[in-house]
């Protein structure tokens, strides 16, 4: 069952607003069936029955005699009487509908059924005047206990739109801290009111700005240092060749350390390049073969390949990349039993799938092998660049990448991209 708090902030402040009106409602409509308004009229009742008493005639007097006086101070008064003998016989004519005889006759007494308001005056003679002085005493009460119930679910109508005018402004301050955290750093909302939801949307405007600004800054750096880095690379690889002979070992170390320094600082670059780049549906993509790619990388990796023909619009230069590391990935961990896997989806996509038969990767881990720099636990080798270099394109490409346990152990990861950026 869910509770209050797991219904959106418009709804929770509408029925809290509704259950408050309910319950003032509630409490008006009892505090006036309780109070009896009727008793302060007792004596203007006791003064008009009395005068009544004193033109009637005597109690001896014919029963028609009784019934035309009765009838005349209704004429007059424009009130229902019924005039009754002492053991309850009516001496009046009968009414439409009827007045019964009371219970008790008490001197003053209101006789109050819901169906009318009456008062009963016992005469001295011993005979009982019955006055009812209201007719629609059943409907006044419902009456107005339904109009009170129309003016509150007016009211509870009305406020809606205006409480779920307040809370739209949260819910969009809402979707742009989600956009921010889903790496949206143009995220900002528009500010609206002197309030304390706006002054919160200026707050946030002015951090999104100042986070923008700070990772902006850290990949440029990071872009700019490692391009300086090629420079001394080069120095290097030039110096050992000219001071080392061309078959010594302090040379082949040399070159091969300078080599993985290259890769590294070209994977470092790329990475800051995809960061700071725009989204895919500015870039600047051109049909490919995606088939004929898979096909010379698998070849050169000498990996197995299941492909269907593909053809996509996408940045090739960075699909190879993404295929490269995703294949010396698996190799590095299982050296065999490798396979890719290219296919078109139902949703105009097609998926990269790449294969091994290695231990796998552990689902707390699933996440963070995409991060910068992590490297598995077992782990001998590599930088920890290559699988985020392949998130990194495949979010420049408007895509999802996915890592499972593959059937009969290993790893499978699952690349899902479109098949032309719209």
């Amino acid at each position: 069952m869910k509770r209050l708090t797991d219904f959106p902030l418009h709804l929770q402040i509408f029925f809290a607003f509704s259950c408050a009106l309910l319950i003032v409602v509630i409490c008006t409509i009892v505090l006036w069936l309780w109070n009896d308004d009727d008793n302060r009229h007792l004596n203007a009742f006791a003064t008009f029955s009395e005068l009544v008493e004193q033109n009637l005639p005597p109690a001896d007097a014919p029963q028609p005699v009784q019934a035309a006086a009765i009838d005349r101070w209704m004429a007059r008064a424009h009130t229902r009487f019924t005039l009754f003998a002492a053991n309850g016989e009516r001496l009046s004519r009968p009414l439409d509908p009827p007045i019964a005889f009371p219970s008790r006759t008490v001197y003053g007494q209101l006789d109050d059924d819901w169906y009318g308001m009456r008062f009963v005056w016992p005469l001295k003679d011993k005979r009982v005047l019955v006055t009812q002085f209201s007719s629609d005493r059943q409907k006044r009460p419902w009456l107005f206990i339904l109009l009170l119930l129309g003016l509150a679910s007016c009211v509870a109508l009305i406020s809606f739109p205006v409480i779920r005018r307040l809370t739209a402004r949260l819910e969009s301050l809402q979707q742009s801290v989600e956009s921010l955290g889903q790496g949206n750093l143009t995220a900002r909302v528009a500010v609206s009111g002197r309030d304390e939801v706006g002054r919160l949307a200026a707050s946030f405007n002015r951090s999104a700005m100042q986070i923008e600004q700070l990772i902006q800054a850290q990949k440029s750096i990071l872009a700019n240092a490692s391009h300086e880095l090629r420079s001394p690379l080069m120095r290097i690889q030039m110096a050992a060749a000219l001071l080392a002979p061309e078959d010594s070992p302090t040379r082949r170390e040399l070159q091969r350390s300078v080599g993985e320094l290259d890769a590294l600082v070209e994977e470092i670059l790329t990475l800051s390049r995809l960061e700071m780049a725009t989204r895919a549906i500015n870039a600047d993509f051109h049909p490919a073969d995606i088939t004929a790619i898979a096909a010379e990388e698998c070849a050169a990796a000498q990996v197995e390949l299941q492909a269907e023909h593909v053809v996509a619009e996408v940045d090739a230069r960075l699909i190879r990349r993404l295929l490269r590391n995703l294949i010396e990935n698996a190799q590095r961990y299982a050296g065999s039993g490798i396979c890719v896997v290219l296919k078109h989806t139902e949703e105009r996509c097609f998926l990269l799938e790449v294969l091994d038969r290695g231990p796998g990767i552990p689902c707390a881990e699933r996440e963070s092998i995409f991060q910068p720099f992590y490297r598995l636990a077992h782990s001998s080798s590599g930088y920890g660049l290559g699988l985020a270099l392949v998130r990194s394109i495949t979010e420049y490409h408007a895509g999802s990448i996915s890592v499972h346990d593959r059937a009969g152990g290993g790893a499978h990861f699952c690349v899902c991209l479109p098949l032309a950026v719209t």
